[in-house]
């Protein structure tokens, strides 16, 4: 079973446990948002302390606290209540849907932070623009209990709404605070995206195209007298510019035809003298155009 209290994380349990209703597992991120500053007004950070205290100690915050309160400037986290419990940070409206009980689970997040918050001098707009220390080891835990690596409403960019109570009934997943029903909250504004998991590869970046043209494979190759498809290929597109010498052929192996037939191609570009004697240069190569086959 994956863990009810969160590895690493400062366990404060508030007590008022009570279950989730089943279905799809779910994780609401949200920002604290405790003060309102502005671009030309920025305000500093409530100290991660007077957060802990309201939503672990106070009469008046522990109603509506959630699972994990996070620093994103230091990586401290706490945790005041079990995973398998429902907490209380999203508005619930009699007869609708139970938004903390909607899933199996239902993790709710509340990172430290306000835009234009300042820490150490600096000035912070958007959470995603933090260190966002400890982001994998929450991630890595909201994953354990099944919940999926993906936004079903789209990751949040801005501090905009959007709600479809179908989709948040039957699709598990992460939801902004902004996303959930029954709510008119528009955080958190951004979240770090999903990192990869612990022990678990990267996927392989996809190979680069093709090249459709054949790279030029340096003056020696020719000279070597290559038997090659990569001669037939040439051959051909010098038949195709009226430079043909052959008898037969092209190719595949190089031949006396084929150094006469790349000299006219040559001087069919200008070149003359010792430019046309028939050897492949790059210049000329590239603008033949041969089709990138094997050597």
């Amino acid at each position: 079973m994956p863990d009810l209290w969160m590895p690493g994380a400062t366990r404060l349990d508030i007590g008022d446990h009570a279950p989730t209703d089943g279905g799809p597992a779910k994780a609401i991120p949200h920002i604290t948002w405790d003060r309102n500053a502005t671009a030309t007004k920025p305000l500093p950070l409530v100290p991660y302390e007077d957060l802990v205290a309201y939503f672990g100690r106070n009469p008046a915050g522990k109603p509506s606290a959630p699972h994990l309160l996070w620093d994103p400037f230091t990586g401290r986290v706490t945790q005041f209540v079990p995973a398998n419990s429902r907490s209380k940070s999203l508005a619930d409206k009699p007869g609708g849907t139970r938004t903390n009980r909607a899933g199996k689970v239902v993790l709710q997040i509340e990172a430290l932070f306000f835009p234009h918050c300042v820490v150490d001098g600096k000035t912070y707009a958007r959470l995603v623009d933090t260190p966002c220390k400890g982001w994998p080891e929450i991630l890595a835990w909201v994953r354990s209990w099944g919940v999926p690596d993906r936004w079903p409403m789209g990751r949040p960019a801005d501090f905009r709404s959007r709600r479809d109570d179908a989709i948040w009934r039957t699709e598990g997943g992460w939801y902004g605070h902004s996303q959930v029903p029954e709510n008119n909250h528009q955080d958190p504004g951004s979240w770090p995206a999903f990192t990869v998991a612990p022990g678990k590869p990267a996927p392989p970046k996809p190979a680069p195209p093709r090249p459709s043209y054949a790279p030029f494979p340096g003056a020696a190759y020719f000279r070597a007298q290559p038997n090659s498809p990569l001669v037939t290929a040439m051959g051909r597109r010098l038949v195709a510019e009226g430079c043909s010498r052959y008898r037969s052929g092209p190719g595949p192996r190089w031949t006396e035809a084929d150094r006469q037939s790349y000299a006219a191609w040559q001087r069919k570009l200008g070149y003359f003298g010792a430019d046309a004697d028939g050897w492949p240069g790059k210049s000329s190569w590239d603008r033949l155009r041969v089709p990138n086959v094997p050597r």
